[in-house]
This record gives C-alpha cells, sequence and structure tokens, in this order.
C-alpha cells in the first residue's frame, strides 16, 4: 500500500478484482500475478485507455 501510494479504498477493490481473475482462471487461491494484473487495470482506468 505505501509503495504505491495506496488508500485503503484502492487496496481493496484491486484484491477483490484480483479474486475475480483467480476464480475465473478457476483457482481458488489469489496468486502474485492475479495481483499484478488488477494493479495493471487500475493504472490503465487512471491513466484512460488511450494513455
Amino acid at each position: 500500500m505505501e509503495r504505491l501510494n495506496l488508500s485503503a479504498r484502492a487496496y481493496e477493490s484491486i484484491l477483490k478484482e484480483a479474486h475475480t481473475i483467480a476464480d475465473l482462471e478457476g483457482t481458488a487461491t489469489v496468486y502474485g500475478t492475479h495481483i499484478s494484473e488488477a494493479i495493471q487495470y487500475r493504472n490503465l482506468d487512471r491513466e484512460g485507455w488511450l494513455g
């Protein structure tokens, strides 16, 4: 949270999205790759799809 300067709300949102990504892959465990992917989606949303 501190390294990425995330609020508690943003942290919760990323974890929820990571759980969704894990569910879509058919795994019950959330791995670092799921969290990384969720962070990437958050960055896309913040920057806009066109950059």
